[in-house]
Order: structure tokens, then sequence, then C-alpha cells
């Protein structure tokens, strides 16, 4: 790792340097996604939540996921140029997501506050989705062309691996200690990452903080945006394209059943086969550890080998195939087996059907606005979650868990039908001019912009 002589790190001087940062930040990433979307919801199950409570706040926790646009938006338009474009958002971002922990960790809200609980995971991950599209712009910033897949690969695992290790920790945690010591464990964790981003700079000659010494690079004062209206016009005008419209149908069935599958997960482990939020949270955070290094060995060789279209075919067809075992094994859910096939099952196609899908959603960008509308694709997948999460709120109401295998199997479906019948573009390769301005892991993958 480069260093300066004043013993300041800068990113734009050190591949590996830039390769680490992303990768750890996108770990720290993971952390409020595993423990708000897994270690919560499943203890929750087991101390008598019903449905309708956990899928209150999984839909409240995914909402900010769907915003990540207007972020982007306001990252692009407004920043403190003398400490670098995006690192003063990711510093005030993560010291946002210490605060809201603490917070949490003082109020201790109970299964039975709700509200509280939905309102925790929204403003926690409402910050960590700035966190989120900084890091992004951070990589399309300081990433040269031939690392760029490699910081793919490097953010993409890192927030996997970040999320597996907080659903495992933070489970332990609370089944140990309590929720208290969970929302701390996240907090401290983030807080060594945010330590370590104020130990470095952007460029040569910025501030480390606001009241150091240094001046805004030249490179920085000569790219930032002062106007929003062509980057909204040219972003709208490719999104309203009939190809584009019609993908974005795929993208909210991905999230979809990231909402459906979240919800119901903890609730089978605790209702049919009495395991303790411990025992839910090990087995989901290792399948998340295990899918997120088939994506990033399987996944891209499929979509390498097969081509984007293919690849995301074949995961939908085995996306419902798991979908149509789970409705029709319905007397058999209480069997661990079961339940670990389809743990492993939905987490790790999870990931492989992110990681084929993606390069179409590239492929549809407009090279001039392709960071923003990466963005917008992959609001809509995490819409997707969020409307996922509502739906498994009313499975009672509408019948049953049962119902819900099957409502993920038609949503699938509809997705299958689009892949086959719809001419997405099936290049070889991303075009360079997309490639350099979008560098970015698709969220949350619970999923995981």
């Amino acid at each position: 790792m480069n260093m300066q002589p004043d013993g300041n790190l800068i990113l734009a001087t050190s591949s590996r340097l830039r390769l680490f940062t992303l990768f750890i930040l996108y770990v720290a990433q993971g952390v409020p996604i595993g423990l708000f979307w897994f270690a919560i919801p499943a203890w929750m199950a087991t101390n008598g939540a019903d449905a309708a409570d956990i899928g209150y706040v999984l839909g409240l926790t995914a909402l900010p996921w769907t915003l990540k646009l207007v972020n982007g938006f306001i990252m692009d338009r407004y920043t403190f140029l003398p400490m670098g474009r995006r690192r003063v958002w990711i510093i005030s971002a993560q010291l946002v997501m210490i605060a809201l922990l603490a917070i949490c960790a003082v109020a201790r809200p109970g299964v039975e506050d709700v509200l509280l609980l939905g309102i925790a995971g929204f403003v926690v991950n409402m910050a960590t989705t700035f966190q989120d599209v900084a890091v992004d712009g951070l990589a399309v910033d300081i990433m040269k062309e031939d690392e760029r897949a490699r910081a793919s690969g490097m953010m993409f695992g890192g927030q996997a691996i970040g999320i597996s290790l907080a659903t495992m920790l933070t489970g332990y945690a609370i089944a140990s200690f309590g929720p208290s010591a969970a929302y701390l464990l996240a907090a401290g964790f983030i807080a060594i990452i945010t330590a370590y981003i104020i130990l470095l700079r952007e460029r040569g000659g910025e501030r480390r903080l606001p009241w150091s010494g240094g001046h805004t690079h030249p490179r920085n004062e000569s790219i930032q945006l002062g106007a929003w209206w062509p980057i909204l016009k040219t972003t709208f005008s490719s999104i309203l394209l009939p190809v584009s419209l019609l993908w974005l149908p795929v993208l909210l069935v991905r999230g979809f059943h990231y909402g459906v599958f979240g919800g119901i997960t903890p609730v089978i482990g605790a209702g049919e086969l009495g395991w303790g939020e411990a025992s839910i949270t090990s087995m989901v955070g290792t399948a998340q550890l295990v899918g997120g290094i088939l994506g990033l060995t399987l996944g891209g060789w499929a979509g390498d080998k097969f081509g984007a279209k293919r690849t995301t075919i074949a995961f939908f067809a085995l996306y419902m195939a798991l979908s149509a075992m789970m409705f029709a094994l319905r007397d058999s859910w209480s069997d661990p087996d079961l339940f670990f096939v389809f743990v492993y099952g939905w987490c790790v196609l999870d990931v492989l059907i992110t990681v084929a899908a993606l390069p179409i959603s590239m492929r549809l960008c407009n090279p001039k606005v392709a960071a923003t509308q990466f963005t917008l694709y992959m609001g809509c997948s995490n819409f997707g979650i969020s409307i996922g999460a509502w739906v498994f709120g009313l499975s009672d109401a509408m019948g049953g868990l049962r119902i819900m295998f099957l409502l993920v199997f038609a949503a699938h479906a509809v997705g299958l039908v689009l892949m086959l019948f719809v001419k997405f573009p099936r290049r070889a390769g991303i075009p360079p001019e997309i490639v350099e301005e979008v560098a970015e892991a698709p969220g949350p993958r619970p999923s995981i912009s």
C-alpha cells in the first residue's frame, strides 16, 4: 500500500489500497443488512411475532434501498470537495449508522414494539444506502479500467461476507446477551471501518477532516456537476425505452422473492422446527456466505460461457422448482433436511441470478448517464423486496405461508416468460464507455446496490 511522505494513505496512488478499501467498505455495508434482514426477524419469530409484524419490519427496512437514485443525485450535486468527492459522504453516513445503532441499543425496542423496530430498520438502512451510493461513486471515480472487474468482485464478495458474518454474529449476540448487544456489536465494527476511512485521502493534497490542512484536487473541481436537468432528462428518456420498460418487471421479480423468502425463513425455522434465533441465523449466514462464493465463481463462469440471458432463464427455472417443491411438501416443513435445502437453495440462487442478470442492466444503460440509470435499475429490484415483504405480511389473511410459495412461483413464471420472448441485449461484452461509469454491486442481497 502506497503512502505519502507525511504518512497519509492515498487511494489514487495504490491499486491494492483501492481494492482493499472497496472490499472492507462493502463488508461494513453488509452488517446492517444481516442484522435487520435476518437476525432481528429471527429473534422476532422465535419470540412469538406473527408474519404481519415481521413483514412490517422487513418492509420498512427494505424501503430506503428503493430511494438510491435520489441519494445519487444529491451526492453528485453536493459534496465537500476539499475532502474528495465521496469520502465525506462515506464518513458521514457511517457516523450516522453508528449513532443510530447506539440509540437502538439504549432504546431496546422489544418484540412487541413493531413500529419502533420498523423505524429502526428504516433509519439505519437509510444511512446505509447513502454509504452504498457513496462507495459506488468512489469506485467509479478512482478505479482504473484494468481494475474494474476485480473491484466488482471485491465489492460483491465483501457485501456477501458482511451479511453472512453479521447474520451469524449478531444472531449469536441476541441469543446470548439480548438485542442491545447485537446493535453495539454492529456499531463497533462500523466504527473501526470509519476510523480507517478517516485515515485515507482519495487524492493527494486533500484534507483528511474538514478542519485539516489541504485543498480541492483539480480533477475533482473540473468534473463536479452543476446542473440536474440534463441528468434527469437523459436518464428518464433511456428508462422509458420499450426494452428497458420490459426489463423492469424482471428486476421487480428478483426482489420480490427476496422479500417473501426473507420473511418465511425465520417463521418456518421457529414455528415448524422449533429453532432459536442462533440456529436460524447461523444457517442463513452460512448460506449467504456460500452464495457469495458461488456468485464470484460459478455465477461469473456461467454468464461468460452461456450468456446472461440463458443463465438468467436457467436460474428462474430452478427458483420455480424450489417454490413448487416447498408448496408440494407442506407436510414436511418440519424436516430439517428440507429446511436446509430451502434456505441454501434460495440464498444461493438469489446471488446467482443477481450475477447473471447484472450485465443486462449494464447493457441497457445509456453511456451518458450509465451510473445514474444503473442505480435506478437496482432501486427497482430493491422496490421488489419491499413489495415482497409487504405481501409476506399479508400471508395469514391470504391463506398461510403455503400460498406465498405459489405467488413466488407465479412471479418467477412472469420473469421467465419475459426472458424467453423479449430481445434483451446479448452482446458478448459490456461497452467500455458503460464499464467506465458503472462499478456497482447490486445492493442488498438478503441485495445488496
